[in-house]
This record gives structure tokens, C-alpha cells and sequence, in this order.
């Protein structure tokens, strides 16, 4: 049997499954969960996988599931499918849950319904005997961000450290045998095509900022008080007015929201908190925007003689695309779609925890479409069943083979030709090293 021939078998595999690969994506966008809380959607993963003979392992950093399948061919390295577990609260979407806000606005569910559909085609294609080394399928928790108050909470309990879920694995020590990864994620972005690769994506680092005043009778003694919303609003204007001085280059977004302003209408604000991500293309640019946005926080509290409690969070480090991954992967979208297909997409200015992956080993992180709308708002739905669930089973299905054929070759080059930004060691060195809180006396 020639690698093109097994491809096929294993697509040919995928597709008499496509209903039950479908099915996933749909069950999972029926039951959204927030951030290392998806129970329901870790239990689905791990009934798959048990179905077809691997031998998951769960609770990985709270939720993960992870299973490993072994090639027949020889030793090798570990190459790694993912897909995220989580949804995210999106306000006024139709398919929000009534009682967390959760939604299936970026595409996860796709995601899962690829990863164990490819799971499906390598294992009962018979493939992993014509290869070499060992692909692990990774189902992780929490890449979006957001519900903060409850992770913090966890974390200051113990049962967390860092705020997303790829990070937590890296940390734990669950990535350690992993030598190369990818994942495939949704795009409703008719530009983008069947699939594109982008070169790279923003960081971001995670701030909040409690202002604190002096609460007093709105009405009868408002000259008592310090009003903490007043001090909030004229950092934001800082914030805004900070915003000609970031290069085009670094692609800085900054974007605050206003979490708490005051608890009653007749009593000045005591109180009033923050919180923004400061996302830009380099660590240097994200460290300058940081700079800047500190020195608006505390020109908020010194400008009502406030004090203004500011703590730095690490969030997501800037998306590497590992190039020789990157063309393996758009010659198999071509061979999917037809040549050409498969387009560049650039830098794009969101982010993600496979940036944190793709420091310390060479990661891919496509995209593929079937959906319409926006990320992340009301009106983004999946329309393409077949292209958003299915096709990229059979993507990331070939890339295995691709990475595995002929005594994993394939893998071989990837990893000779690949330049680590860091150790996993010093990963979780650097992220402790972000985290900071400072209070700043406005009023001293």
C-alpha cells in the first residue's frame, strides 16, 4: 500500500461516519459549557474514543481528555490532533444557555466533532499499522478566556495556576512527550476560503483594576466621597488617548470593560473594577502597551485621589506557525479542495493558547470554513455541516499519515527544521514572571 492509497482509505473511513461525526458537532453545540467546566463535553469525547478501542485518560488540567494510539511501523516521535472543549457568553446569541450565557460562537464543537472523527478514521481504517511513532488525540479545556472571578477563585484554591487550558497542560507536564501538534479551527470569514494558514496571531497578557474611592450620599454629601466610577472612566479615556502612540506593526488591541461601577444610584461609587486583555504581535509590543495602560490606570486614581489595585495575569503567548507544517498541511487541503485552495492568511490579531504550544514545539493551526456570521457574536452559526465537522477530520487524518509514513520521515523533517522559542521549563517560567499586582495610592 502506497501513503496516497492509505489516505484514501482512512477519508473513504471518515465519510461512511460522517452522520455520527456530525452528530457530535451538533450534540456539543446543543450543550455548551464554559471554560474548565465541560464535563458533559469531556464525558462525549471519552465515550468516543472507548468505542473504537483507545484508552483516554481524563481530568487533564480539570477537563482534558487525551488518548494515544500507537503506530505498528517502529518507534517515532508523538504527534498531537486537538480540539478545544469550551464555548464562550455571548449576549443576545439564540442558542445561549438561560443559565451560564454559554454559546458555541467560535466553532469549538467543530472542532471535537474533527478530532474524533480523524480518531475514527486512523483507528478503524487500520492505518497507525502502516505507521511509525505515535499520534495522541487531545481533547483540551478553556482556550477561551472570560468568566475570570470564578478562575481566580480556583486558582487561589489550588486547582489552577495558569487561565487557560493549553497552558495548565504544559505546565502539569501532560505535553512533555509531545514533539509536534496541530488543530483545525472554524472560520465564518468568506476571505479565508475552504481553508487557510495564517502566519501568525497576537499574544496578550490579561489586567484587571479595582479603583477604590470613598462611598457617601449622592444627593445630601456628594463632596464626602471619592467617586472610584469617575476614576475608572478618565483611565479609560487615558486608555483611548494612548492609542495613536502603538505601532502598526505590533498590532496592539487593548480593550477594557467596565465589570462593576457602583452598587446603588444615591451612593457615590467606593468601588468600581476593570478588566482588558493588552494583545499585540511580539512580547515587546504587548510589554510597551502594558507599560502604557498601567500609567492610564493610575492617572484614574490620581486624578480623584482614589487608589487603584492593578494585577498583571499572563494570558497567551504570539502563534508561530511551524512553515514545513504549514505546507504539508496546504498541500492536503489542496489535494481536499482542489489546487490553490488553500490561502495565507497573515497575522490575524486574535489569540490563542496553541501560541503558548507553538514556543516550545512546532504547531500548524489552520482554518477551515462552514460557518457565517462573526466570531464570537449573536449572529455566528455553523451553515456547512460537512465542511465545518467532517473535513477537517479527514485534514488532520492525512497529516498524520504524512507525519508517520515511511518510519515517520515526515515528522523527522519537521522537527530538524524546527527553532523552539523556548523550554517547557522555561515557559512556565516566563508566565509565573508576568504575574504581578500593584496598589497605587491616588490619594497619597
Amino acid at each position: 500500500m502506497t501513503r496516497d492509497e492509505l489516505k484514501q482509505r482512512v477519508s473513504e473511513t471518515i465519510e461512511r461516519h460522517a452522520d455520527e461525526i456530525v452528530g457530535i458537532g451538533e450534540a456539543i453545540r446543543r450543550h455548551p459549557e464554559l471554560g474548565f467546566k465541560e464535563r458533559r463535553t469531556a464525558a462525549l469525547v471519552e465515550e468516543k474514543f472507548r468505542r473504537i478501542g483507545l484508552a483516554p485518560r481524563t481530568g487533564l488540567a480539570i477537563t482534558g481528555v487525551r488518548a494515544d494510539a500507537a503506530g505498528g511501523a517502529g518507534a517515532g516521535p508523538t504527534f498531537a490532533l486537538m480540539g478545544e472543549l469550551d464555548a464562550l457568553v455571548v449576549a443576545g446569541h439564540p442558542e445561549a444557555d438561560r443559565s451560564t450565557g454559554a454559546v458555541h460562537a467560535c466553532g469549538h464543537n467543530a472542532q471535537i466533532a474533527g478530532l474524533v472523527g480523524a480518531a475514527i478514521g486512523l483507528v478503524e481504517a487500520g492505518a497507525l499499522e502502516h505507521l511509525a511513532g505515535r499520534v495522541t488525540f487531545m481533547a483540551v479545556p478553556a482556550e477561551e478566556g472570560g468568566d475570570l472571578e470564578w478562575r481566580l477563585g480556583e486558582a487561589r484554591a489550588g486547582r489552577l495556576e495558569f487561565l487557560g487550558g493549553k497552558c495548565e497542560l504544559l505546565r502539569l507536564g501532560h505535553l512533555d512527550d509531545v514533539d509536534m501538534a496541530m488543530m483545525i479551527h472554524t472560520t465564518p470569514r468568506a476571505e479565508d476560503g475552504p481553508a487557510c494558514v495564517p502566519g501568525s496571531n497576537n499574544g496578550r497578557f490579561g489586567k484587571t483594576a479595582r479603583f477604590v474611592g470613598r462611598a457617601a450620599h449622592a444627593g445630601g454629601a456628594p463632596h464626602a466621597g471619592i467617586n472610584a466610577l469617575y476614576a475608572a472612566q478618565i483611565a479609560l479615556a487615558a486608555i483611548n488617548a494612548q492609542r495613536e502612540t502603538f505601532r502598526d506593526e505590533d498590532t496592539i488591541r487593548v480593550h477594557p470593560i467596565l465589570t462593576h461601577g457602583g452598587s446603588q444610584v444615591n451612593v457615590i461609587p467606593g468601588e468600581a473594577r476593570l478588566e482588558t486583555y493588552v494583545r499585540g504581535r511580539t512580547l515587546e509590543g504587548i510589554r510597551d502597551a502594558n507599560m502604557k495602560v498601567d500609567r492610564a490606570l493610575r492617572a484614574g486614581a490620581l486624578a480623584l485621589g482614589a487608589s487603584v489595585e492593578i494585577e498583571t495575569l499572563p494570558g497567551y503567548l504570539p502563534l508561530r506557525t511551524d512553515a514545513t507544517l504549514a505546507r504539508m498541511f496546504k498541500q492536503n487541503a489542496d489535494s481536499i479542495f482542489g489546487p490553490g485552495a488553500c490561502g495565507e492568511a497573515g497575522h490575524r490579531a486574535g489569540s490563542t493558547d496553541m501560541g503558548d504550544l507553538s514556543q516550545v514545539i512546532p504547531v500548524v493551526h489552520p482554518y477551515m470554513g462552514g460557518a457565517r456570521g462573526t466570531g464570537h457574536s449573536a449572529d455566528y452559526e455553523i451553515v456547512d455541516k460537512h465542511l465545518a465537522y467532517v473535513m477537517p477530520a479527514r485534514a488532520m487524518a492525512a497529516m498524520v499519515v504524512d507525519l508517520l509514513w515511511d518510519r515517520a520521515a515526515g515528522a523527522g523533517e519537521v522537527i530538524a527544521g524546527a527553532l523552539p522559542g523556548m523550554t517547557r521549563q522555561s515557559y512556565v517560567d516566563f508566565q509565573r514572571s508576568v504575574r504581578r499586582r500593584e496598589v497605587f495610592q491616588g490619594g497619597a
